[in-house]
C-alpha cells in the first residue's frame, strides 16, 4: 500500500508541474519573418518602419506583373541607325491565338480608326490621307493585304513598328493599349490569310 500511495504522489507531482501556465519558447526560430507576420495597414502611416530596420514603400517588387495584365514587349525602340531589336521582334508571337466575334468587331473598329485612315479600309495602302495620290499624303502607305512584305512579316515585327513606329508611322502606343495593339495585327493577319 506504501508503494501505491508513493507512485500516486510522484504521478501528481508529476501531472501538477507539467501543467502549468509557464510560456515555453519554441527555441531558435529559423524564419522570424515568416513564423511572426509583420500586418500593417496598407494606408497607415508606415514612416517610423524605417528606424526599426524594416524597408516597406506599398510598392510592388521591381519586375513583377500584376494579375490579368499582359507579359510587357521585351525588345525597347532601337536607337537611330540600329535596327537590332526591330529583327529580334520577329520571334515574339501574338498572345492572342484567335478573335471571337464581338473581339474581331472590336479589332475591326479600332482598326478603322487608327489605322484605316492610312492603310485604307480594305488595307490596300489606300486611305483617305493617301486616296490614290490625291490626299494629303504623297507617299503611299504599306499595303497589308497584296503584298507579300507585309503578309509575311511576323506579328512581333508589327507590334514592334505599331508601338515605336517605323519609317512615316508614327507610334500608336500612347492611342492603343498593348491589347488592343495586338488585336490589330490579329485582324490584319486574318485579313491577310482570306
Amino acid at each position: 500500500m506504501n508503494k501505491f500511495f508513493t507512485i500516486l504522489s510522484l504521478a501528481t507531482v508529476v501531472v501538477l508541474t507539467s501543467c502549468n501556465d509557464i510560456k515555453r519558447t519554441p527555441g531558435t526560430i529559423y524564419m522570424p519573418d515568416m513564423a511572426y507576420s509583420r500586418a500593417y495597414e496598407t494606408y497607415a502611416d508606415h514612416s517610423n518602419l524605417a528606424s526599426k530596420g524594416i524597408h516597406y514603400d506599398n510598392r510592388p517588387v521591381a519586375g513583377t506583373i500584376a494579375r490579368g495584365k499582359e507579359m510587357p514587349f521585351p525588345y525597347a525602340i532601337d536607337k537611330v541607325g540600329d535596327s537590332t531589336n526591330y529583327v529580334a521582334s520577329k520571334m515574339v508571337p501574338n498572345p492572342i491565338d484567335s478573335l471571337n466575334v464581338k473581339d474581331a468587331a472590336e479589332a475591326e473598329r479600332l482598326y478603322l480608326i487608327n489605322c484605316g485612315i492610312c492603310h485604307g479600309t480594305k488595307l490596300d495602302g489606300n486611305g483617305p490621307l493617301y486616296n490614290g495620290g490625291n490626299g494629303a499624303f504623297a507617299a503611299k502607305p504599306a499595303t497589308l493585304v497584296g503584298d507579300a512584305k507585309y503578309e509575311n512579316m511576323p506579328a512581333g515585327q508589327m507590334f514592334y513598328s505599331v508601338a515605336y513606329g517605323k519609317n512615316l508611322m508614327g507610334s500608336y502606343a500612347s492611342q492603343l493599349s498593348k491589347h488592343q495593339r495586338w488585336m490589330i495585327i490579329k485582324y490584319i493577319k486574318n485579313k491577310q490569310t482570306k
